[in-house]
């Protein structure tokens, strides 16, 4: 998740309601409370606070102080005040007890902490409880502290009296109550909030974890589709061209349908060679150390399979000239099988859609950074078929062939053009990226240069 959903997240994050079980565990904190807080208040009673106050009073004051608490995480600031109101009755109207009521207090006021939806609404709530209740702590200690009959054996006098010790324990004890239950709310709701911003990333790395899985299929089938293709199509097409050339020439000429047959049967052991390998590569779980990837390994076949690519189309019908520029040197295996599948699938669709009398080019130049693969054909394609099927297609890319030769030329950092000529004909000219080549100098004695000379 970025930095700006995680923010988004902070800002617009509302804790949601409990479900059924946690109002039901509300209730019987509730109902603990109250019990706690009957026992507590008879005990107070029988040491003398309070004793006069009638029963009812007592009963409706225990009421109001503890069983709003069970609606602590519904209407958590409602709950906060009513729970101040009847803390503070009990010193107003002479009721109630000093023990259980402060536990309540204090779950009241961590619970708006805790479970406020409106932050700002918490925040304001427990200001004005917390700044309400030290006033009134403050206020009860500098009034009584001009009334000698209350707690007479604290003497007033000195810089630091013993009443003034005793208010300022009061003090300190009221802020690290008050402080505690502030603090320990809002840590309540940052954890909850953290809690959920986990979830939410675990949910979203789920979701990417299946994208990625699925992109990885797709991807997969994608290149089982075009390694396909190219094998079992150029040799499949070669064999239909033989097979009808056998077809015709087996009564007058048995010697060219035999040779027509052999084309055929070498075509198809080379297609189920490649489809083997094809098929072993892909059933490999756990590749060897230093292998390939698997889409440049899955073919034996590359730049120095050219010439065989040539003889298997010139026995096919279509003429074909090598022509090799520049000085050969190494292609990396990926660039090599990329190049050979280009240049195959080009002669296949020369031969398919070039027409009779048809010839073909093919010439791989050594460039500094490239090697670049052409191959063009004088057929005259879509007119002889009757149709501007080819031209439209193959200027667009839209074929199966053409997407695949396009993916493979860019899966090496290459480029492509696809398209007819001008002159007639049609062109494929790709070229692929490779280390530039080694420049070397000779030097005045006439030794040859070096690659680590200045």
């Amino acid at each position: 998740m970025s930095d700006t959903t995680e923010a988004g997240l902070n800002e617009e994050w509302v804790r949601p309601r409990p479900g059924r079980t946690g109002y039901r565990n509300d209730l019987l904190l509730a109902l603990a409370l109250a019990i706690g807080t009957t026992i507590s208040l008879v005990l107070f009673r029988a040491t003398g606070t309070f004793s006069d106050t009638p029963g009812w009073q007592s009963t409706l004051w225990i009421v109001a102080v503890t069983m709003p608490l069970a609606l602590r995480r519904r209407w958590p600031e409602a709950v906060a005040v009513v729970s101040s109101l009847a803390f503070a009755a009990a010193y107003v109207f002479e009721t109630g007890e000093f023990l259980f009521s402060q536990i309540c207090l204090f779950v009241a006021i961590y619970s708006v902490g805790a479970w406020g939806r409106n932050r700002k609404v918490a925040t304001i709530v427990r200001a004005v409880i917390v700044s309400g209740m030290l006033a009134w702590v403050f206020w009860q200690l500098v009034y009584y502290s001009a009334v000698q009959d209350y707690l007479p054996e604290l003497p007033r006098e000195g810089s630091l009296s013993p009443y003034l010790a005793y208010g300022l324990i009061n003090i300190i004890t009221n802020l690290l109550y008050f402080g505690g239950a502030w603090f320990f709310g809002d840590s309540a709701y940052r954890s909850a909030r953290a809690k959920a911003l986990l979830e939410q990333r675990t949910v979203e790395l789920a979701a990417e974890r299946e994208r990625t899985k699925q992109q990885a299929v797709a991807l997969e089938r994608l290149r089982i589709a075009r390694e396909l293709h190219d094998v079992v199509a150029h040799h499949v097409s070669v064999m239909g061209v033989q097979a009808g050339a056998a077809r015709r020439v087996l009564e007058r000429d048995p010697a060219q349908a035999s040779r027509s047959l052999s084309a055929i049967e070498q075509n198809a052991r080379s297609a189920v060679d490649e489809l083997h390998l094809l098929l072993g590569t892909l059933r490999s779980e756990q590749p060897e150390p230093g292998a390939a990837p698997a889409h440049q390994s899955s073919s034996t076949r590359g730049i120095e399979q050219l010439p065989e690519l040539v003889a298997d189309a010139e026995a096919a019908g279509l003429p074909v000239t090598l022509s090799v520029i520049g000085e050969a040197r190494g292609v990396p295996g990926g660039v090599s099988l990329s190049l050979f599948r280009v240049a195959q699938e080009a002669l296949t669709n020369a031969r398919k859609h070039g027409g009779g009398g048809a010839r073909a080019d093919l010439r791989v130049r050594y460039l500094a950074e490239a090697v670049e693969l052409e191959v063009s054909d004088t057929g005259v394609g879509a007119s002889a078929r009757g149709g501007a099927a080819r031209a439209t297609n193959s200027a667009s890319g839209s074929g199966l062939g053409h997407i695949g030769m396009r993916e493979r030329v860019a899966a090496v950092g290459g480029r492509i053009e696809i398209g007819p000529r001008a002159r007639g004909g049609y062109l494929v000219r790709a070229q692929f990226p490779i280390a530039p080549a080694l420049v070397s100098t000779s030097p005045i004695n006439g030794e040859p240069a070096s690659a680590d000379n200045d």
